[in-house]
């Protein structure tokens, strides 16, 4: 009897952790209209037709807790941020977060207020290149790697489509800002649909295929 009720408690926690996940994925049969926009916008493939270039003031001013009919029209637009990218991390949906920072981290120094940029594994395919080691070499991020770059991060400009993230939306003090490295904003690159590196020798952006 007790192997029996442990058994029972143990599926009943499973299926309490995987509906939690669909949950969050926006996948649930609980998840709302807001979750299912969310993972729709998150799972686009196309990129867009044209991106305005984006500030960490602009990812600021976008608005904030606001309804679903209010931020969507929003989401329709491509966008492209320069800067260097202070961390890298892969997350358990197997997207790669980028933070992105408008200026290097000086040497020895701390990290900086940045926006959020994701790549998803629809984007990014079976690509070597856009691979979470091509990636980390190509990027040399601050955080991210298995060692330091003695060159620091290397400048990049990210393209792709404007995403309100809301659960993550908690727009820093000016206090956070002067003290800590937050994120600037629950809107972000979501997904990445281009990437192109900084050459020093051309002048210019170079793209980096897929």
């Amino acid at each position: 009897m007790t192997l029996r009720i442990a058994a029972a408690l143990t599926l009943l926690a499973g299926a309490a952790v995987l509906l939690t996940y669909l949950h969050l994925m926006g996948r649930g049969p609980l998840a709302g209209p807001a979750e299912r926009h969310l993972r729709a916008m998150k799972d686009r493939l196309a990129p867009p037709e044209s991106v305005a270039v984006f500030t960490l003031a602009e990812f600021a001013e976008l608005p904030h807790r606001v309804a679903l009919d209010e931020y969507a029209p929003l989401e329709g637009r491509g966008v492209v941020m320069d800067g260097y990218i202070q961390r890298f991390v892969r997350a358990v949906d197997d997207d790669y977060h980028l933070e992105i920072a408008p200026t290097p981290r000086a040497p020895g120094g701390a990290d900086t207020v940045y926006a959020t940029a994701e790549i998803t594994p629809g984007i990014r395919g079976d690509s070597r290149r856009w691979s979470y080691e091509g990636l980390v070499a190509a990027f040399r991020p601050n955080h991210g790697g298995a060692a330091s770059w003695d060159d620091g991060p290397r400048r990049v400009r990210v393209s792709g489509w404007l995403l309100y993230d809301y659960p993550y939306d908690a727009p820093p003090s000016a206090w956070a800002k002067r003290m800590t490295s937050p994120r600037i904003s629950g809107w972000e690159i979501h997904p990445v649909t281009r990437i192109e590196l900084w050459d020093g020798s051309l002048g210019r952006f170079v793209d980096l295929q897929r």
